[in-house]
């Protein structure tokens, strides 16, 4: 790590705009603006240096719960940034941090299949690790992690079972369409389904049915495991609905399953406890 430290990371700050295999932007792109709210890039400590991240607050008070919004498979880019926006809108202390920084900067990779040959170099290691550092920089920021939550989508969605196992500290988690079951590898070893005896966390996972990528079988067999386990997680599949329905800014976007779900994700923060 200290070779690594020498050399620096990859990404030293955050990507602007949109990654550019998502381009073009759909008409549906929402934007929330700063009013009210301090916004910023942030130089988030880790062992090893520091990575980028983006933050977001109400512009007033103090003692704000957090939530920690998990990329997805794209990296930090602006919908992330304003999905963080969002939740300073409603009272929380919002934090993405750059998941990749160390491995490469998706951002300018216009192939899905390069983006991939970056991610799949991210150990989870690295991410439990990194994640816990932006809780701990959340807290000496205005934060209050005795209410916190965990949000992620997509490759995100995937993570959020994964902290939820590893952190007992986070109160409750919501994972949009990240995958459940799978082949493990030297660097991602475990998936979800591998760790429903370690989960410590409620999570709400919400996920389509017409998920190319992830069956409603494997959603079906990981309610029931967790179900199993005496666990209050709850799998909720939106039927005939794409992966990615939340991301307003692909056609992938369904506004009223991608309303239902963030309704539901706050109804779940507030009865854990993160609000």
């Amino acid at each position: 790590m200290k070779e690594l430290s020498r050399r620096g990371f990859v990404m030293t700050g955050l990507a602007t705009g949109f990654a550019l295999a998502v381009m073009p932007i759909a008409e549906a792109t929402i934007t929330t603006d700063s009013q009210g709210l301090t916004v910023k890039e942030v130089k988030i400590p880790v062992k090893d240096g520091t990575i980028p991240g983006y933050m977001a607050m109400p512009e007033r008070g103090t003692n704000f719960p957090v939530v920690l919004v998990v990329q997805e498979i794209f990296g930090v880019q602006e919908h992330l940034k304003d999905i963080c926006r969002r939740f300073a809108k409603l009272g929380y202390l919002a934090i993405a941090p750059e998941l990749y920084a160390r491995q490469g900067d998706v951002s300018k990779l216009k192939e899905i299949n390069d983006v991939l040959k970056v991610v799949v170099k991210v150990p989870d290691t690295q991410v439990m690790s990194d994640l816990d550092a932006a809780v701990d920089f959340a807290g000496k920021s205005k934060g209050d992690i005795a209410r916190l939550g965990i949000t992620g989508f997509c490759w995100g969605g995937r993570i959020v079972w994964l902290y939820s196992a590893h952190n007992p500290k986070v109160k409750a988690g919501a994972a949009w369409y990240g995958r459940l079951i799978g082949q493990g590898t030297e660097l991602q070893p475990k998936n979800p389904i591998d760790l429903v005896k370690e989960l410590k966390v409620p999570v709400l996972g919400l996920y389509g049915g017409a998920d190319s990528g992830i069956s409603v079988e494997s959603v079906d067999k990981m309610h029931a495991a967790v179900r199993e386990m005496g666990n209050p997680s709850i799998l909720v599949v939106y039927p005939e609905t794409p992966h990615g329905f939340y991301a307003d800014y692909r056609p992938s976007y369904r506004e009223q399953e991608a309303k239902d779900g963030f309704a539901r994700l706050l109804a779940w923060f507030k009865t854990y406890g993160v609000a």
